[in-house]
C-alpha cells in the first residue's frame, strides 16, 4: 500500500504532533506528514533522572525553549523554525526489532532521493559529537569531513483494537535541518545539557543544514523550505510501505 500523505495542521505544532499517525494507520493504512514545529527542546524520558529536571525545564520555558519530552530514546533535538519534520507510520506484523532497520532505511531512502534534486548525497552514518547521534542520521561527506544533516527515531505501538502482541503500528520519523542556525540550536541544546549537570556536549561542526550546503555549492536554492516540502512529498506519495 502507498502512503497517504495528511495535510500537516497549523495549529497543532507541538514536537509530538506526528504520533496522531499511529491511529490514522491504524484506520486507513500507511500515513505520513511533514510538518514544522514551534521552536523548543525535545528530551527523551531518561533525562527524567536528572535531580534538577523540572527546575531546568521551568527555567528554559522562560526563556522561550520549551521542553517536551517524547515517547521515543535518543537525545536532545531542537525543533522551532527552519527545521522540518517527515514522519510515516504504518502497520507491521512482528516484533519490532525484525522490522526497525527497515523502517529506518525507509525513511532515510525517501529523504536521500527528495535531496538529490538539490544536488546534496546524503547516507545514512553516525556523526559522533553530533546531537542525538545514530547509525540512521543522515549525513553529507564523508568520513571525518562527515556532517549530520538529519536525525531519526522511532515510536512502536501494538495495533489499536488488536489482541495480537505481533500486531504493530511503527512511527518513524525524521528531523531535517532545512534553513537553520546550526551553531545557534547547538548551543542551546549544550546550555541545556550544562544546566542538567549531564557531561554531553556537542560540536556544530559536526552538523549542517541544507541552506548551508548549498552556500558551500551556490546552488540556488530560492524558498528552501517549500522547495524541500514539495520534493518530500513526491518522494512519499512514491513509496510504498515496507509492512504488512
Amino acid at each position: 500500500m502507498r502512503f497517504r500523505l495528511l495535510p500537516a495542521d497549523p495549529t497543532a505544532q507541538g514536537a509530538r504532533y506526528d504520533e496522531f499517525l499511529i491511529a490514522a494507520a491504524a484506520r486507513e493504512g500507511p500515513s505520513a506528514c511533514i510538518w514544522e514545529a514551534a521552536p523548543s527542546l525535545v528530551v527523551p524520558r531518561t533525562y527524567q533522572r536528572f535531580e534538577h529536571f523540572a527546575a531546568v525545564n521551568e527555567h528554559f520555558a522562560n526563556a522561550g525553549w520549551p521542553v517536551i519530552v517524547r515517547h521515543s530514546g535518543g537525545g536532545i533535538v531542537p525543533q522551532g523554525p527552519g527545521i522540518a519534520n517527515i514522519s510515516l507510520a504504518y502497520a507491521v506484523q512482528g516484533k519490532p526489532l525484525n522490522h526497525s532497520d527497515r523502517a529506518y532505511r525507509l525513511l532515510c531512502d525517501i529523504i536521500s532521493r527528495a535531496l538529490r534534486p538539490f544536488g546534496i548525497a546524503a547516507h545514512p552514518q553516525a556523526v559522533e559529537g553530533s546531537f542525538c547521534d545514530g547509525r540512521y542520521n543522515l549525513a553529507v561527506g564523508t568520513g571525518a569531513q562527515a556532517r549530520k544533516i538529519a536525525g531519526t527515531a522511532q515510536l512502536w505501538r501494538r495495533r489499536p483494537g488488536s489482541t495480537d502482541p505481533d500486531s504493530q503500528i511503527v512511527l518513524a520519523h525524521a528531523l531535517l535541518l532545512v534553513d537553520v542556525d546550526t551553531d545557534a540550536v547547538t548551543a542551546i541544546a549544550n546550555r541545556y545539557e550544562a544546566a542538567l549537570g549531564s557531561d554531553k556536549r556537542y560540536d556544530s561542526r559536526r552538523v549542517t543544514s541544507i541552506r548551508q550546503v548549498l552556500a558551500e555549492s551556490a546552488i540556488h536554492a530560492g524558498d528552501l523550505m517549500a522547495g524541500l516540502k514539495h520534493a518530500l512529498a513526491k518522494e512519499i506519495d512514491q513509496e510504498i510501505a515496507v509492512g504488512d
